[in-house]
């Protein structure tokens, strides 16, 4: 790579996978920088059953193979959306060393992952608004927690995309897999915490997002500052409702000191 070329790594949150980044993975090419799209454990093309997957640190997997392949001191620019934020966070812990900034999207941001209740009430959004809006998935029984769940159909553009192109929205339903619940509750990086405060942190805030609440994304701010906070006004999914101007606003944070 150029001096000047980044190498952007972009983590999906939950349900999603390496292909919702398709309109912004270009626009960060066009730029002269070098992207890779991460499919985690059972999403994207990942062949992985998301109802067999039960620690974080499985389904994190993928994201942890590729940092610990890449040569030394080779350093990327790690951006994570909505629950792509604790695969970030797990990555600072184990990989800060390989990281020149990490830019968190709407997404989670929590310096140890879900240690406390109040860490999941910060971060899981309250639907009730909507009524009974996931299909769970009992792997292991019905007599035992789902194994995965997964947004309804008729909820996901109201929730995640009501700003995005329909198009946009109905893609993602064709392609949106359940995500494994039993892993995300078991995300919790103890440690290291020198290690995660010294690298660049920015978080870029969704203003009209109807997922990760604006007050719940400023309390996650609060609670952990980040070097900068970003403003983008959009649905959850920037990357399908203004691609352009998130681009824009992630090669500023990548660059700015």
């Amino acid at each position: 790579m150029s001096a000047l070329q980044q190498h952007f790594v972009l983590v999906h949150g939950a349900g999603h996978g390496a292909w919702c980044w398709f309109k912004l993975r270009p626009l960060l090419q066009n730029s002269g920088h070098k992207v890779s799209c991460i499919d985690l454990a059972g999403a994207g093309i990942n062949l992985t059953d998301p109802n067999t997957i039960v620690s974080f640190h499985d389904y994190n997997q993928p994201l942890s193979h590729f940092m610990s392949c890449l040569p030394p001191n080779h350093k990327v620019v790690l951006v994570g959306h909505s629950a792509g934020g604790l695969s970030l966070t797990q990555a600072l812990h184990e990989f800060a060393d390989k990281i020149s900034v990490a830019i968190f999207l709407a997404a989670t941001m929590l310096p140890f992952g879900f240690l406390t209740e109040e860490d999941m009430t910060d971060v899981v959004a309250d639907l009730s608004e909507y009524g009974d809006v996931y299909e769970m998935y009992y792997g292991m029984g019905p007599e035992n927690p789902p194994t995965s769940l997964k947004l309804k159909e008729e909820f996901q553009r109201e929730v995640l995309y009501h700003m995005s192109p329909v198009e946009d929205s109905i893609l993602a339903s064709m392609l949106m897999r359940p995500s494994p619940s039993m892993a995300f509750k078991t995300a919790k990086f103890l440690g290291g915490e020198e290690d995660i405060n010294k690298v660049r942190r920015v978080y870029i805030k969704t203003m009209h997002d109807r997922m990760v609440k604006t007050e719940q994304q400023e309390n996650m701010i609060r609670k952990w500052p980040p070097s900068e906070v970003m403003t983008i006004g959009t649905d959850h999914s920037a990357f399908f409702s203004a691609p352009e101007e998130l681009c824009s606003l992630i090669l500023k944070a990548s660059t700015s000191i």
